[in-house]
C-alpha cells in the first residue's frame, strides 16, 4: 500500500456506500458530487452492495449492502437491547474483515487517492462496513472525506443499541486523514459537540440553472395511468413510506381541501418495515381519502413491470401534480423539498429543524405547518390553487431562490475551494 501523505497526484477517487443506485437521497448526491470531481479532472468509482454505475468502474460486493441476511441479521441483535452477545461480537468482526479485504483490492486494483464515505460512516445500518472503513482509514491513512447525510443520533430506532463502542468508535471515526462534510449547520454543530472535530457544510442542491425539459409524449399518460380523473386535484407526496415523512399529516390536509383529489405517494417503504405503510393505509380509509401507493410503477427508469404496464421515473411524475407535500418531521436536508421548487410546483412543508434553519431564512414562499394540520394552512393551500397567478409568482420565486443558494454552481464552488485548501486541485484563479 502506497503512502498516501507523499502523494502529489490526486486524480482517482473512490465513493464508498451500502447502495449507489436508484432515487434514494444518497445515491442521487453522490451523482451531483461526481459530476463536480469529474469536472475537476478526476475518474471516479464506485464500491457497494448495489451499483448502477458502470461496470468498470464498479466493485460490487454484497456484504455492503444493509440488506444482505448477514448484515440484516448483526443489525436486528445490535439495537432494541443493550446487551449482545459474543456471537454477534465474533460475527460482527468476521464480516468487517472480509469487507475491509474488499476495500483494500477496490483502492489497490484501480489506484485511488481518496476515498469518499457517503453516510458508510454516520447510519449504522451496516456496523461492519463502518468497522471495515475505519480500520482501512486507520491503517493506510489515505485521504478521506466523510460525506454525512443523517447521523444515529438523529434517529429514536438508534437509541437502544448493544453497540455503543463501534458507534463511538466508527459513526463517525475520527482520524488525521478525514475530513468530514455535513449537509446542514446543526449537524456541524452536533458532531462538534459529541466529536470534537468541525465539519465542512455542503448543502443539497439541483441543477437550477438548468430547468427540467417539457415533458415527453412517453408521459401524456401519466394521470391516467395513476387513475387520476380529469376534475381531480394530483397531489404528490414524493418521498418514502417512512414514520419521519409524517405522511399522515398529508392525507389529512387532502381530507380538509375539500377536494376531489389524489394523494399519490411515489416510494416505497423500504429498510423501515411495514407497520407504517399499514398504519397509512387504515387512516387513508377513516379520512375517506384516496391514497395511492406506486412504487410499482416508480424507478430510477422508464420500462415495463412483469404485468406489461409503464415504468415512469419520478421526473416523469411532477410535471403533472398540481401540489406537493412533504410533511417531515426530520429530515437531513431535505431533497424533495428542492425537487418541487425545481419542478415549479407548490409544496406544503412541516417545519422540521433543518427547514427552519437552513431553508425558511432564504425566503421560500411554502404552505407551511408545525407538526400539526391548521385551518389557516387548508386556508392558504385552497387558495393557492384556486389562484394560478398567485400559485405562479410563489413557485417563479421559489426557483429563483434555489437557483441563488441551492444550484449546482453552489456545490461546484464550495468543492472546489474545499478541494484547492487541501491541494488536491489547483486553486482557483
Amino acid at each position: 500500500m502506497r503512502d498516501f501523505m507523499s502523494l502529489t497526484d490526486f486524480s482517482r477517487v473512490g465513493f464508498i456506500s451500502t447502495r449507489i443506485a436508484g432515487t434514494d437521497g444518497v445515491s442521487l448526491e453522490i451523482e451531483k458530487w461526481a459530476d463536480v470531481f469529474e469536472t475537476e479532472g478526476f475518474t471516479c468509482y464506485y464500491f457497494a452492495g448495489e451499483l448502477d454505475r458502470p461496470k468498470h468502474v464498479s466493485h460490487l460486493v454484497p456484504e455492503a449492502h444493509f440488506t444482505h441476511p448477514g448484515i440484516k441479521d448483526v443489525y436486528q441483535r445490535s439495537f432494541g437491547s443493550n446487551q449482545r452477545s459474543r456471537e454477534v461480537s465474533k460475527k460482527i468482526y468476521n464480516l468487517a474483515i472480509q469487507l475491509k479485504d474488499e476495500l483494500y483490492e477496490f483502492v489497490e486494483k484501480n489506484d485511488i487517492h481518496i476515498i469518499i464515505p457517503e453516510n458508510a460512516l454516520t447510519i449504522p445500518l451496516n456496523i461492519p462496513l463502518g468497522i471495515a472503513l475505519t480500520e482501512f482509514i486507520a491503517e493506510t491513512n489515505i485521504h478521506t472525506i466523510a460525506h454525512h447525510h443523517d447521523f444515529y443520533w438523529e434517529r429514536d430506532r438508534f437509541m437502544i443499541n448493544a453497540v455503543q463502542d463501534y458507534l463511538k468508535m466508527a459513526f463517525p471515526p475520527v482520524l488525521p486523514s478525514i475530513h468530514h462534510v455535513v449537509i446542514n449547520s446543526v449537524a456541524d454543530q452536533q458532531l462538534s459537540l459529541r466529536t470534537g472535530v468541525s465539519a465542512h457544510v455542503a448543502p443539497n442542491v439541483m441543477d437550477f440553472a438548468n430547468p427540467p425539459p417539457p415533458p415527453d409524449d412517453y408521459t401524456t399518460d401519466v394521470r391516467q395511468a395513476l387513475g387520476i380523473e380529469e376534475d381531480e386535484l394530483f397531489i404528490l407526496q414524493p418521498t418514502r413510506v417512512v414514520q419521519r415523512k409524517g405522511i399522515e399529516h398529508a392525507i389529512e390536509l387532502v381530507n380538509r381541501l375539500g377536494r376531489k383529489a389524489k394523494l399519490v405517494i411515489s416510494h416505497a417503504s423500504g429498510d423501515e418495515g411495514y407497520d407504517y405503510e399499514q398504519r397509512l393505509r387504515e387512516y387513508s380509509k377513516l379520512m375517506n381519502v384516496d391514497t395511492l401507493f406506486v412504487s410499482d410503477i416508480i424507478n430510477e427508469h422508464r420500462g415495463k413491470t412483469a404485468d406489461g404496464r409503464k415504468v415512469y421515473t419520478l421526473e416523469d411524475i411532477y410535471p403533472y401534480c398540481d401540489l406537493v407535500t412533504y410533511p417531515s418531521t426530520f429530515e437531513g436536508f431535505g431533497n424533495a423539498f428542492l425537487e418541487a421548487v425545481y419542478f415549479r410546483k407548490p409544496i406544503v412543508v412541516n417545519a422540521y429543524s433543518i427547514y427552519t434553519k437552513d431553508i425558511k431564512p432564504k425566503g421560500f414562499s411554502v404552505v407551511e405547518i408545525d407538526g400539526y394540520v391548521t385551518s389557516a394552512a387548508v386556508e392558504k393551500t385552497n387558495k393557492i390553487l384556486d389562484d394560478p397567478d398567485l400559485c405562479q409568482k410563489m413557485v417563479d420565486r421559489n426557483y429563483d431562490l434555489g437557483l441563488q443558494y441551492f444550484s449546482y454552481a453552489v456545490l461546484h464552488r464550495g468543492l472546489r475551494d474545499f478541494l484547492g485548501s487541501r491541494g488536491w486541485i489547483p486553486p482557483a484563479c
